[in-house]
């Protein structure tokens, strides 16, 4: 690993505020002089972005925007759709306990419904916003996303220029807000996103489990082709899994053509899972699976198309 994804690992895990943000893309243009930054104003996204999208064939992405830590995990089971949604709502119940409680102190002023639901409506909404986006910024994000942007800065040191002309480099903001980085990017280039195939790394640190979710056109596409080039090998397996029947809720999602990789642990009967990442717990870095995917990768976009 080059000594600056060490440097990001160790001094730059933290890209919450629109400060650390832009310190983090100060550091970044220059290491990377030829990154420069697609801006929207209303909602405000600051994706970096590498290369000419009009003769790139493939896009590399992950999200650089971190989360508040929380004092419950970021649970996801990919192909469990159902724990993953009751998990999600158990998540919620603080909320609507103390929505629930606050009813109980107002029906002593008043009994109109209105009230009563306006006021729950808001506080609700007040607690999310406060813990999930306006929290205290994590400062261990080594799976979620730091993974993934060392993932694409090992590739953009090691990809040979001849190969480089072929992608597009995409450092997505605000995914922790609702991928709005991502869809601000996608209706600034809709023409030219129709026939190119977006690989968005998300949480590939921790964990030996590689897995690829691909969507029906990248499958019909480059399914044999990825099916090639990720093996799996001695420590690492991988899963190819279709959209359709496995979620990973990333950048990748609402592209034509798209895959999205993340590593994941396993339990027998439960399958795979991730875990860890929005608490203090996400400090898992596995140097290996940054090594594999980028051998990998290479190894996929230097193989000619058809073969």
């Amino acid at each position: 690993m080059t000594s600056f994804s060490q440097l990001i690992l160790s001094d730059w895990q933290v890209r919450k505020t629109k400060k650390q943000k832009l310190a983090f893309i100060r550091l970044m243009q220059s290491h990377f002089p030829e990154l420069r930054v697609e801006e929207s104003k209303i909602i405000h996204n600051r994706n970096l972005v590498a290369g000419d999208l009009e003769t790139a064939e493939f896009i590399l992405s992950a999200h650089y925007d971190t989360c508040a830590v929380l004092p419950f995990p970021n649970f996801i089971m990919p192909k469990n759709i159902l724990i993953t949604v009751l998990y999600s709502l158990l998540i919620c119940t603080p909320f609507f306990l103390i929505a629930f409680g606050f009813n109980l102190l107002l029906a002593l002023v008043t009994d109109s419904f209105f009230v009563h639901y306006w006021a729950s409506l808001l506080l609700i909404i007040g607690l999310i916003v406060l813990v999930f986006f306006a929290g205290i910024p994590n400062k261990h994000t080594a799976n979620d996303n730091t993974s993934g942007v060392i993932t694409l800065c090992e590739l953009m040191e090691r990809m040979p220029e001849e190969l480089r002309k072929k992608v597009l480099f995409v450092f997505f903001d605000n995914e922790e807000n609702g991928l709005l980085g991502s869809a601000f990017f996608r209706k600034l280039h809709q023409k030219e996103l129709k026939d190119k195939l977006i690989l968005n790394f998300d949480c590939v640190s921790d964990g030996d489990h590689i897995l690829l979710v691909l969507n029906k056109a990248a499958r019909k596409k480059y399914g044999g082709r990825l099916e090639a080039a990720f093996p799996s090998t001695a420590e690492k397996t991988v899963h190819r899994e279709k959209s359709s029947s496995a979620i990973y809720p990333s950048d990748q999602a609402g592209f034509p053509l798209s895959a999205a990789v993340a590593a994941m642990k396993k339990l027998p009967l439960l399958g795979l899972y991730l875990d860890r990442i929005h608490t203090g717990r996400d400090r898992i870095f596995d140097e290996r699976n940054i090594e594999y995917l980028c051998e990998r990768t290479i190894n996929f976009l230097s193989t000619p198309e058809g073969d």
